[in-house]
């Protein structure tokens, strides 16, 4: 490290490229946690690498470069969330799973933790923190920095880290695993329910859509403040608007869960209606939420589909 150190310090662009690559991918993952938005969280990260690059000379090298680095990208994070405040359920924006490949190098504990810390419920628990608590438990929890590292990155006292934390805890800490509950699932019922529930919606067949949710499951349409809660609720919405129409699904991932892109017939083609994040709690769907306004190729989804 200490060579390419000396030489982005020397003005060697490539070199600096080097020294930040290993942690551009999850350094882009906390900004999304912190912000709530992929297209944030990239700003975000540009910002922290331009501000990075211009404040080389100043980095004292302590063997590691990553918690210079994440000290920046918390505090743009902060200053970001101090402008805009907090962001509304229906604000939160997906998060592409190619975003997280970085995740397959770390040990399958790590993994499992990075995966949870991106869950929709998750990144939603955390829009009901301050913006300091949000930092603290990040940093500690997911990212296991030291109380004193934390302390040293916020620019507070340990003290105030302490108390922070355990406040964001108590919000944050009955969040259900969606990971847990996919490996529970295992890809054969994960294979078998995405079957079904697709074959379902391209046959319009309410009764097998309804039949695959649990009892208390729960169906948005974000940015839309509109959502519906219980079988029944959500068997009368569909037959209201969405199955009057004819569909195409496509399997896909967002924030490490089950998603689905979904294709509204218009004329001779099939065009975007919604990226779907499921939630599953064993084997049945416990909540739907759908994306309007997602960029479907970001997901490695087709922008349209022939008729």
């Amino acid at each position: 490290m200490t060579d390419l150190l000396d030489a982005a310090r020397a003005g060697d662009e490539h070199a600096f490229g080097q020294l930040i690559e290993p942690w551009r991918g999850e350094l882009h993952a906390h900004c999304y946690r912190m912000l709530g938005s992929n297209a944030d969280a990239e700003d975000a990260v540009q910002e922290t690498l331009l501000r990075a690059w211009s404040g080389l000379s100043g980095y004292e090298d302590r063997g590691s470069i990553r918690p210079w680095l994440y000290k920046i990208a918390t505090n743009r994070c902060l200053t970001l969330i101090e402008r805009r405040g907090r962001r509304s359920a229906e604000e939160l924006e997906p998060y592409p799973d190619s975003r997280l490949a970085w995740t397959s190098s770390l040990t399958p504990e790590g993994e499992l933790l990075a995966l949870e810390s991106v869950e929709l419920a998750f990144v939603a628990s955390l829009q009901h923190l301050s913006a300091l608590q949000r930092a603290v438990l990040l940093l500690r929890d997911v990212l296991a920095f030291s109380a004193r590292e934390v302390a040293e990155q916020l620019e507070t006292s340990v003290a105030a880290v302490n108390s922070a934390l355990q406040r964001a805890r108590s919000v944050v800490s009955a969040v259900p695993s969606q990971q847990k509950a996919l490996r529970a699932l295992g890809e054969s019922g994960e294979r078998d329910l995405v079957r079904r529930y697709m074959a379902a919606w391209e046959a319009r067949d309410v009764e097998a859509i309804v039949a695959m949710l649990a009892a208390d499951a729960k169906y948005s349409m974000p940015p839309l403040p509109d959502w519906f809660e219980g079988r029944d609720a959500i068997r009368t919405f569909l037959l209201d608007g969405p199955l009057r129409s004819q569909w195409r699904f496509l399997p896909a991932r967002a924030n490490g869960q089950l998603a689905f892109g979904t294709y509204l017939l218009e004329g001779d083609r099939y065009v975007p209606g919604g990226l779907d994040v499921v939630v599953v709690r064993g084997t049945e769907i416990v909540e739907v939420v759908s994306y309007l306004e997602a960029d479907f190729p970001a997901y490695g989804l087709p922008a349209e589909l022939p008729r």
